[in-house]
């Protein structure tokens, strides 16, 4: 299998890679200054979103734009900072929710929403996951979509809805109830919702471990008897699931793409805070616990973005339906991979590595987050385990084992 970009890959690979470094890699410290005084994109951010426009360096992270084979390295090299993958407008909910749109959105649709997304002037997100129900079943999803004349009327609560807190959310795809009495898959369906529409609430901003999304902020909705437009409905009616089954696959992918790269960050954390601080008159680095805990860490992020870009591959030749197992694995090794290497770095940093003075916590409570979004391990690992085939033969028919009992007697 070729896991290797393609040749206009490699060389976008590489202009991002200088972008990220001489543009946005010296303003992170200002980025974090800007952050800190309120919500919104910071104007320097702005700023280089155009620039980066300007470049040619926008909307990379759409299939139709580039395979994902090809973005992989480009997300991970954006994934090194928090911010970065937004200058390139190829930043979580967005780009699903453009995936999403170009798969099942009409002209008019596309017009009114995905068109200004793709042109960067407004943001999204994604309203599925609710506090009252278990939503690693989605489909417990509960709240209502109720068709009356020429309008759907949306009730419910939801929460943890990625990006809905940014001043430039424009519209939430709300999943919701708008079939009750069909069968459990056929039951959901998809609409846009304006943010300014009367009765949407934003209750509440959430953290999680006590990280704010500053790209994309979190926050608590409420519905109440929101009315839009009939033509609002996303895809079919009853089709909830299935046009969003669209946007999972690129989701959970990229958030592994970049999460890659934070993990690179903390290797280089790592072995420069262990080559200039000593304990006990010797480096850090000189100690085998130290170079035992930098290695591992070293053959887990390799081994995880091998199978990153094999899911990649696979997303890319078969589509969602054909690499929904490949993505599963890395929606779970991945996630998991992160929490060891933050863990690792925290130990070695002290204290500071759990403060905002470096960006191990925030690698951390990601990762974490990310072993319960877009599908908890437990519901990946179901999902996997289902796919290996029955036993061939019994324990007691098996050759790679000595003399059967039968034998024995």
């Amino acid at each position: 299998m070729n896991l290797a970009p393609s040749p206009r890959g490699a060389a976008l690979r590489d202009r991002v890679a200088a972008f990220f470094a001489n543009r946005i890699l010296p303003r992170h410290w200002e980025w974090l200054g800007a952050v800190a005084a309120g919500p919104g994109t910071p104007a320097l951010a702005r700023s280089l979103r155009e620039e980066a426009r300007a470049a040619g360096l926008w909307n990379l992270a759409l299939p139709s734009a580039l395979p994902n084979l090809d973005f992989a390295p480009l997300a991970e090299n954006m994934g090194r900072l928090p911010w970065a993958s937004e200058v390139f407008n190829c930043h979580a909910p967005d780009v699903p929710n453009m995936i999403m749109l170009e798969h099942a959105a009409t002209a008019d649709q596309r017009r009114r929403f995905l068109d200004p997304l793709l042109d960067g002037r407004v943001r999204s997100c994604f309203a599925m996951t609710e506090p009252a129900v278990a939503s690693s079943d989605a489909r417990n999803i509960s709240a209502s979509i109720r068709a009356d004349g020429d309008s759907w009327v949306v009730d419910g609560r939801k929460w943890y809805i990625t990006g809905a807190a940014h001043p430039d959310c424009a519209f939430a795809i709300v999943v919701g109830v708008s079939r009750p009495d069909a069968p459990r898959d056929g039951r959901h369906s998809c609409v846009i919702v304006p943010m300014n529409a009367p009765g949407v609430r934003v209750v509440r901003t959430q953290r999680f471990l006590g990280w704010d999304d500053h790209v994309a902020p979190i926050a608590e909705l409420v519905f109440d008897s929101v009315r839009v437009p009939r033509e609002n409905l996303l895809g079919e009616e009853g089709g909830g699931f299935r046009a969003a089954q669209v946007r999972l696959g690129p989701a959970r992918l990229h958030h592994c793409m970049r999460t890659l790269g934070a993990c690179e960050v903390l290797i280089e954390l790592m072995l420069a805070r262990a080559s200039e601080r000593r304990a006990f008159d010797r480096a850090l680095v000189d100690y085998d616990s130290t170079q035992v805990a930098i290695a591992r860490s070293r053959i887990e992020i390799e081994q995880a973005r091998l199978l990153v870009l094999r899911a990649a591959s696979a997303l890319d030749t078969a589509g969602h339906a054909g690499a929904w197992r490949e993505v599963a694995m890395i929606k779970v090794a991945v996630p998991e991979m992160a929490q060891r290497v933050a863990d690792r770095a925290l130990q070695l940093f002290g204290a500071m590595g759990g403060s905002d003075d470096t960006p191990i916590h925030h690698t951390y409570a990601m990762a974490r987050l990310l072993r319960i979004a877009d599908g908890p391990d437990e519901v990946h690992l179901r999902q996997v385990f289902r796919t290996e085939p029955p036993p061939s033969r019994s324990l007691e028919e098996s050759p790679y084992l000595g003399a059967p009992a039968s034998a024995r007697e």
